[in-house]
């Protein structure tokens, strides 16, 4: 009786562990979040031609007569699990995916319409965007936004996909215009869309509107935040009064023209990406405040610093205190330093002759705005300073700062040896920009002057690119460099708000590249780590 009771003890341990690991893999059973909605469209529906609404019309998928030759079920789901979505845009819609079943029945020559609500509006550009396995991004379909009855529509040609509405919130689409007499035409200035584009504005009050070409450059965002556009005052007389000065307006991309670098509004060929890539061989982005980083690659890595070389040359020539009216002589021998490391049609420099006279303001704007090499050697000269010891002073001033990575052995950047870090330099900007000379002339876009002798005149247009464009940022400091050694290195000191931010990349491969990358490091930073 007792082994008899003892085996049912056995059997009933074990049926209740069986029994529990059923419970326990039914439990951990993964949930799918998604939802799905199915219809299947006949040969005769499809020869009328059908449009497939989903998800209380949420999606709607118009197939006119001859997009789908042969029946085919048509799935949409509702996609709610989580995804990577760009890093410069955001999402005002749910995530859709729609697939033919029957793939053979859709001609994919022929794109059709799709009718995509959302469910929010910032009031930047909005397009539908669908993602792209091959490159891991999202990549944009022509589309038409209908504001007031929040959806757009889009075009596609595709027989499955996976689709969102996203909006550019540096792209303000709804907002106001002023007028300014230019060419007197169709015209109109941006600050978002480059020259060519073509834009239809409407006047928001009477629903008049006009198609314009973008020629123009403006208005500021710094000094008018809620203007979208500026209309050439023959396209503005067309849609409202000159006496209105200024009138409400909703502007309609028609045709979006790539910028310099090749992006159309930001996004380049290969679509937005969830991440971004930096290509630069090393860079930081700091806290101005805290002197936290926010973000690096390679930061302590010391490379050739090339002509970010001349802020810290600016900052201890400003040390001695020197008046920046007073008149000094040029000399030919101050541009002799400089051909010990290029040649003379290498060296960027303001075309001085022997026994010019200009004033030390002068000189510091020429180095700076044009970062003209031969000026910062004639400053060495007139500071007082013997040129080592001024040198040395170089050395001794960033070690000071903490900036242990970094050595100069000449002040304008012209030699590959004088190497720093872009940590080292980001410390580096926090200390020379309490000086607001430096501030001011660093992210002044021209200066003229003329030699007081001869009255030669004199034009430097800043070597940032970034300073004449809209960034969505306030750039409160930069310098440029580059040496076949170096590649091409960027400093960018920004506000946004109440945040100071300090962006270094240093070794990028282009020009270009490098002005694309540090804006993109600033804005990544602002959208993805502190927010």
């Amino acid at each position: 009786m007792g082994n008899y009771l003892r085996k049912i003890g056995i059997i009933t341990i074990l049926l209740t562990l069986l029994v529990g690991s059923f419970v326990f893999a039914d439990e951990e059973k993964p949930v799918d979040p998604n939802q799905y909605y199915f219809i299947n469209l006949d040969k005769a529906t499809i020869a009328k031609g059908y449009t497939v609404g989903a998800f209380n019309d949420e999606l709607k998928l118009s197939l006119v007569p001859g997009i789908l030759s042969e029946a085919t079920g048509v799935d949409v789901a509702q996609i709610n699990e989580n995804m990577p979505t760009p890093w410069q845009l955001d999402r005002i819609s749910n995530i859709y995916q729609f697939e033919f079943r029957n793939k053979a029945a859709y001609d994919n020559n022929k794109p059709f319409y799709i009718q995509f609500s959302y469910s929010q509006d910032s009031g930047g550009y909005k397009q539908v965007f669908f993602y792209d396995k091959n490159f891991n991004s999202w990549r944009p379909l022509p589309t038409k936004d209908y504001p007031a009855k929040k959806f757009v529509r889009s075009l596609i040609h595709l027989p499955f996909a996976r689709i969102a509405i996203f909006s550019s919130p540096e792209v303000p689409v709804i907002g106001r215009a002023s007028w300014y007499a230019y060419k007197n035409g169709n015209f109109a200035a941006s600050p978002d869309f480059p020259k060519g584009s073509k834009l239809r504005v409407y006047n928001t009050e009477n629903d008049k509107f006009v198609d314009v070409e973008i020629n123009d450059y403006g208005p500021d965002r710094n000094l008018h935040p809620d203007r979208v556009v500026d209309l050439d005052k023959v396209a503005f007389s067309k849609i409202a009064s000159l006496r209105d000065g200024v009138i409400n307006v909703r502007v309609e991309p028609l045709k979006v023209i790539p910028d310099a670098y090749g992006r159309t509004l930001g996004i380049t060929e290969t679509g937005a990406t969830p991440e971004l890539a930096i290509a630069s061989k090393s860079a930081v982005v700091m806290d101005e405040d805290s002197g936290g980083i926010l973000l690096e690659k390679n930061a302590t890595s010391t490379l050739p610093l090339a002509s970010l070389t001349k802020l810290v040359a600016i900052k201890v020539f400003l040390e001695t205190r020197p008046s920046l009216n007073e008149v000094v002589t040029y000399k030919l021998q101050d541009e002799e330093f400089n051909y010990q490391y290029v040649n003379k049609w290498e060296s960027a420099k303001v075309t001085l002759k022997d026994g010019d006279s200009l004033t030390v303001e002068d000189l510091v704007y020429s180095a700076l705005v044009g970062s003209a090499n031969n000026a910062i050697e004639t400053l060495v000269r007139v500071s007082g300073l013997p040129r080592d010891e001024f040198i040395n002073k170089m050395n001794e001033t960033v070690a000071g700062w903490g900036a242990v990575s970094t050595h100069f052995v000449e002040p304008t950047g012209l030699a590959p040896e004088n190497v720093s870090s872009a940590l080292d330099y980001a410390i580096i900007t926090k200390k020379v920009f309490t000086n607001p000379i430096i501030e001011k002339a660093s992210i002044t876009r021209e200066y003229k002057f003329s030699t007081i002798n001869t009255k030669k005149a004199h034009r430097l247009v800043n070597t940032n690119k970034l300073l004449q464009v809209n960034n969505g940022f306030t750039i409160a400091g930069s310098k440029t460099g580059y040496l076949d050694e170096a590649g091409y290195c960027l400093m960018i000191r920004a506000k946004i708000g109440d945040q100071k931010l300090i962006a270094v990349t240093l070794g990028s491969d282009s020009r270009d590249g490098s002005f694309v990358e540090t804006g993109d490091l600033i804005k990544y930073v602002v959208r993805k780590i502190i927010k």
